[in-house]
């Protein structure tokens, strides 16, 4: 595969001819697309000349052994240097091996992130609102916006659901790994006699749907809308604001009642729903692949176990791929690099291992 790169000067080339088209420039999206593949490329070629650089420093010091140097500490050195440039190079060939590897077209996307409480009661819709915190910490480490799309607050303080947009910039390539179901272990703040509870939510993460690449028969679509409520029932709002969207072919329902006005709230929804629809369309795609789709740690199955919170034993364990961290603080205050690293390396290796 790496005997392929070399015209990546050419492709490079080309793309900057691109970048200059003032009829590009006008099209932001369109620009920001090429401007991404530009800088992936970019990123390959130094790579790919490094690796050049480094087989020819091999060669030569594999000459110099060969000339027959009398001096013994010399020939230690070149043979130190000859084994750290071959660790060099193996890396070198994995980390353009990896930028190689078919791209997720959904990883530039922005991304809905939706939590509901499972099994658990109270202590589920804690736990929703502990997630959300998190993420929403993560976003802002990574420059992200988070918008609430919708939310289904309970006066305990948690959320039966809640449902936001993260807007930036590969949203979805960090994202997309957390969904699935996600299990809490602690002593919940109501229990007197200090038992561990056991809890859960579902995590779900679904790629932004552009409006002309998923375009909705509004002929299918059932439109209610009702007065907005609070916690434990009450009435916030005195117009009939809150939005129910059904999409009769497939069943879906999105409900938003978060904004004031009933024209922002259909906007939401029918965001939110445009989104459903695509991952639908996906998800049906991944089961006709199921070999491919077990063998990733991807987009699975959302009913599966994923991840364990053990807040006594400060312990994160995803099942996945066998990772224990004892940081959970640090997590949970949004240091999600830790536990998305491993996921993303692990499954870029599986993916190496089918084209090897």
């Amino acid at each position: 595969m790496i005997d392929k790169l070399t015209d990546l000067d050419e492709k490079i080339s080309h793309l900057e001819g691109k970048l200059s088209d003032p009829s590009l420039i006008s099209d932001q999206k369109a620009y920001q697309k090429v401007a991404q593949e530009h800088a992936h490329f970019l990123k390959l070629q130094i790579l790919y000349n490094e690796n050049d650089f480094v087989i020819k420093e091999i060669a030569d010091n594999r000459e110099l052994l060969q000339e027959g140097d009398d001096d013994p500490e010399m020939v230690e050195m070149v043979k130190d240097e000859i084994g750290d440039l071959e660790n060099r190079l193996k890396e070198l060939e994995k980390e353009i091996l990896f930028l190689l590897l078919p791209k997720d077209p959904n990883d530039e996307r922005n991304t809905f992130l939706e939590i509901r409480a499972g099994t658990g009661g109270d202590e589920a819709a804690l736990f929703v609102a502990d997630l959300f915190r998190m993420y929403s910490r993560y976003a802002e480490s990574q420059g992200w916006k988070v918008e609430v799309m919708s939310s289904n607050p309970l006066g305990i303080g948690g959320f039966k659901e809640m449902i936001a947009l993260i807007s930036g910039k590969a949203v979805f390539s960090r994202l997309k790994y957390e969904s699935g179901v996600h299990r809490v272990q602690r002593v919940p703040a109501t229990e007197t006699q200090g038992r561990i509870h056991t809890s859960a939510v579902t995590v779900a993460i679904l790629p932004e749907a552009d409006e002309v690449e998923l375009n909705i028969d509004m002929h299918e679509l059932k439109f209610d809308v009702y007065r907005a409520s609070g916690p434990g029932g009450q009435s916030v709002n005195t117009t009939d604001s809150a939005v129910r969207i059904t999409h009769l072919p497939t069943g879906l329902v999105v409900t938003c009642q978060d904004e004031k006005s009933q024209h922002k709230n259909k906007a939401k929804a029918l965001t939110v729903l445009r989104a459903r629809l695509l991952d639908k369309l996906e998800q049906e795609h991944h089961d006709k692949i199921s070999k491919e789709r077990r063998s990733q740690v991807g987009t699975g199955d959302r009913s599966e176990r994923i991840r364990t919170y053990n807040f006594p034993q400060g312990r994160l364990t995803d099942h996945r791929i066998n990772l224990t961290l004892y940081k959970l603080d640090s997590i949970m205050d949004g240091k999600l690099d830790d536990v998305l690293t491993p996921l993303i390396t692990h499954d870029q290796e599986e993916k190496l291992k089918q084209i090897q």
